[in-house]
């Protein structure tokens, strides 16, 4: 794992740790109506110079509903400081294989299909391939 990417990682799961804590503090009730057994993944977007407002735009207006849509729930979106054309983002599946299948049945909708197509008019957006990683919640963390 590069610097970068460890650098990446570890902000993200920061950013996670410190929003759940926080969540607990603030909204108990919407953190305990998390299930258990969920699987995290956690995904990092590198974007070309220029793009990163093009990204989160797509985000936005289209992917997220798109995402549910799919049985993928969001969690959260960051755009680190530090690498202002990355974001960075963390979704839930109810199982790995689940994820599977919600990624599947994403990728093949005709209506991501046009939003992807759209968004890239003025040329493309991503810098490289997407990195993830799936994570398990610990049995001590606020969100299981």
């Amino acid at each position: 794992m590069t610097i970068n990417r460890r650098y990446l990682v570890t902000c993200g799961l920061t950013l996670l740790a410190l929003g759940f804590t926080v969540g607990t503090i603030w909204q108990p009730a919407a953190v305990q109506a998390q299930s258990g057994g969920k699987v995290f993944e956690l995904r990092t977007y590198t974007t070309n110079d220029g793009k990163l407002p093009n990204l989160q735009a797509r985000f936005r207006d289209h992917t997220r509903r798109i995402f549910e849509k799919h049985g993928i729930e969001n969690v959260g979106y960051w755009v680190p400081q530090e690498t202002p054309n990355t974001l960075i983002y963390i979704i839930s599946h109810d199982s790995r294989q689940a994820a599977t299948d919600s990624w599947a049945s994403f990728r093949a909708d005709p209506e991501w299909t046009e939003v992807a197509r759209a968004s890239q008019v003025d040329g493309q957006i991503l810098a490289k391939a997407p990195e993830f990683v799936f994570m398990d919640a610990t049995d001590y963390s606020a969100i299981r």
